[in-house]
């Protein structure tokens, strides 16, 4: 890897970016009426500017493309950036238009599909092969897009479903970012460190006003793009290349919003309510319920994240079996926690 600052110049630029233009972002919010009303299972108590995921993608598309030209890639991965980036506006697109109309969840789906089929169909930005734990390969094959398109779809819905709490889904994701960051640091990946770097100081930028007390909320144009774009770098990026761990190391990197999205799919089954319909058992909600404030719930939450994320660390510095071994504590330590707090019982 080259001693250049890319990755360096991209964080700054995506901070600066974002602190500048959110306060715009807030005046068009309030000029077009973009407010998120309280209700039920919300915790706000008025109405807040929702589109504020507008100054992430800004900050993140300006310093991707300012220091676009400053770093060497290859053919493949100019392409599958300009994939991600592509990709990424059309789920932009998708979730200001949610934003603004409150769209069927079965639309909003479709639209997500839709934004990853432009990336993996039109730009070939797909996961080829993923290995088992004795560090075989297991080639898709016919089942690559689908399988990339639905671990897209999967990852944008993590990340959306967990923007429940003021600053959690910008702290959380500023961290995985970090996360995948480190790890393309560590195999010599520079293009994927300039994407996580550009992705962290955009959402870090954004926290300064959506932390407790919020003053304005990404909304959906926010959380998908933040999760469309971290399921886009971890298809491309460096952790694809360590093959003995293939994607373990997105995931528990945003072990988190994907855990917390699991236990709701079983919760609502269990339930026989559809799994698209939401409730009050996120684990911010149950934090809340055993009496955190929001922002001792928020902190705790990122303080698991950061754990997960240096578990993930972890795995790409053993050898397979204490790699093995990480994940299955760290998974049982996950599911013991969850059956704690009840987080699979449906809290009416």
């Amino acid at each position: 890897m080259s001693d250049s600052p890319e990755y360096l110049i991209a964080f700054g630029i995506a901070l600066a970016v974002s602190l500048f233009i959110t306060p715009g972002v807030m005046w068009l919010a309030g000029r077009t009426g973009a407010y998120d009303a309280p209700d039920a299972r919300k915790v706000h108590e008025h109405p807040i500017p929702r589109i504020g995921g507008i100054g992430i993608y800004v900050a993140f598309m300006a310093a991707v493309l300012l220091v676009h030209g400053l770093y060497g890639k290859t053919a493949e991965i100019e392409q599958g950036i300009i994939g991600i980036l592509a990709g990424g506006t059309v789920i932009v697109l998708v979730g200001l238009i949610d934003d603004y109309k409150n769209l069927p969840a079965k639309v909003k789906l479709l639209g997500q599909i839709a934004a990853a089929a432009v990336t993996v169909v039109l730009f070939d930005v797909r996961i080829d092969f993923i290995t088992d734990p004795f560090g075989d390969y297991i080639y898709l094959e016919f089942l690559a897009i689908p399988a990339t398109i639905f671990w897209i779809v999967g990852i944008t819905n993590t990340v959306n479903l967990i923007d429940g709490l003021d600053g959690l889904a910008a702290g959380v994701a500023t961290i995985a970012s970090m996360t995948i960051f480190l790890v393309s640091l560590q195999f010599g990946f520079e293009p994927i460190a300039v994407l996580t770097a550009a992705l962290a100081g955009s959402a870090f930028g954004f926290l300064y006003y959506n932390f407790n007390p919020a003053r304005i909320f990404m909304g959906d144009t926010g959380s998908m793009f933040l999760g469309f774009i971290l399921a886009g770098i971890s298809v491309i990026g460096a952790v694809k290349s360590a093959a003995t761990i293939a994607l373990i190391v997105p995931i528990l990197a945003l072990g988190l919003p994907i855990l917390d999205t699991t236990f709701a799919i079983v919760r609502r089954k269990r339930a026989g309510v559809p799994i698209f319909k939401p409730d009050r058992g996120h684990l911010h909600h149950r934090l809340l319920d055993l009496g955190f404030s929001q922002r001792q719930a928020v902190l705790l939450m990122y303080v698991i994240s950061a754990l997960l994320g240096l578990a993930a660390i972890a795995l790409t510095e053993v050898d397979t079996t204490t790699a093995a071994i990480i994940f299955v504590v760290v998974v049982t330590a996950v599911l013991y926690g969850a059956r704690r707090i009840g987080i699979l019982r449906m809290n009416e």
